[in-house]
């Protein structure tokens, strides 16, 4: 079986040379990255990674803890964070919590024991007292930790109102707000926020509607959203939380031969893939996922290698126009 001595005789470089390759630390040409990882699969060699991991006392893993893993938005963060982990050469450990306290709980202690580097959490109902003895960088997106190292949302604010501003600007006069889940305080709150002010500032009718925890965890809302029409019928926009819950919105309209965007005009907010394969394709905020995966990985990194990193990182959103207005 080969070692790391015969990959560093291979290549011509010392064995620490190789060992800083494999283990991603100080600089390193890509000529002699590419050097090392040849000579490796040349003599089929493959890193010990336990004994990795107890030299360094901690693993280049990642411990990645969301609520769901069907809904579209958690799917795109899940792709995005996983290719970025990719990227700086690091695997991750994702765990579905489904909102449920001892899950959590459970996977903390499954991130401790298996010497992850660092934590993200997008989860929103871990006690404060459960992080205590982590001991490692734990980084939130969209949810509020006062003991975190680091949290990365989008404008939420700002993605509120200019929902609002389409849907007043392409003539709407009667608005409702599909919201999210009101049990927990989350930085989504602030999409209501935002939507509020504006109709206020343009003196437009507006509405709130929250949905609960329930209909979150199962992503079921058609009858939530059918009692909301039907008590509301002269409602001619609607901003709704989630492109999810817009998709729903479109095939309850569709139910009630309710033209879009003639009767009813809809903003979502996410701007997941499931926005533009509806009929017709709704008109969105654009949450940037990507960039908000790019920011969290990286953040963890360098918490991880003791520098100071912000504790709140915003990031822009932007209108995207599409059928449904």
């Amino acid at each position: 079986m080969a070692t790391l001595k015969d990959v560093a005789q291979e290549t011509g470089l010392t064995v620490s040379t190789v060992s800083r390759v494999l283990n991603n630390r100080g600089y390193i040409s890509d000529e002699t990255r590419k050097n090392v990882y040849s000579a490796m699969k040349k003599l089929n060699y493959h890193p010990n990674e336990v004994a990795r991991s107890l030299s360094k006392k901690s693993t280049n893993t990642i411990g990645v803890i969301v609520p769901h893993i069907r809904h579209p938005y958690f799917a795109e963060l899940i792709s995005n964070l996983e290719n970025e982990a990719y990227h700086h050469k690091l695997k991750i450990l994702l765990f579905n919590s489904q909102d449920k306290d001892e899950r959590e709980r459970e996977y903390l202690d499954m991130c401790t024991s298996n010497r992850v580097s660092g934590v993200i959490i997008c989860s929103g109902n871990v006690a404060l007292k459960e992080f205590s003895g982590l001991n490692v960088p734990l980084i939130t997106i969209e949810r509020y930790l006062e003991n975190g190292t680091a949290t990365v949302e989008c404008d939420n604010f700002q993605g509120g109102k200019l929902a609002a501003l389409h849907l007043i600007e392409q003539g709407c006069t009667n608005l409702i707000h599909l919201s999210g889940v009101n049990e927990h305080a989350m930085p989504a709150d602030q999409r209501a926020f935002g939507f509020v002010e504006t109709c206020i500032k343009h003196g437009v009718s507006h509405q709130e509607f929250a949905t609960s925890a329930f209909q979150y965890n199962s992503l079921e809302y058609h009858e939530f959203i059918e009692k909301v029409l039907l008590d509301n019928p002269h409602v001619d926009g609607i901003f709704a939380s989630s492109d999810l819950i817009a998709a729903q919105l479109l095939q309850v309209c569709a139910k009630k031969s309710i033209k879009i965007p003639d009767q009813l005009k809809i903003v979502g907010f996410d701007d997941v893939n499931i926005a533009a394969l509806t009929t017709p394709p709704i008109t969105t905020i654009h949450q940037p996922i990507k960039e908000m995966s790019k920011v969290a990985i990286e953040l963890l990194l360098s918490a991880g290698e003791g520098n100071m990193v912000p504790n709140r990182t915003i990031l822009p959103v932007t209108l995207v126009k599409r059928e449904t207005t």
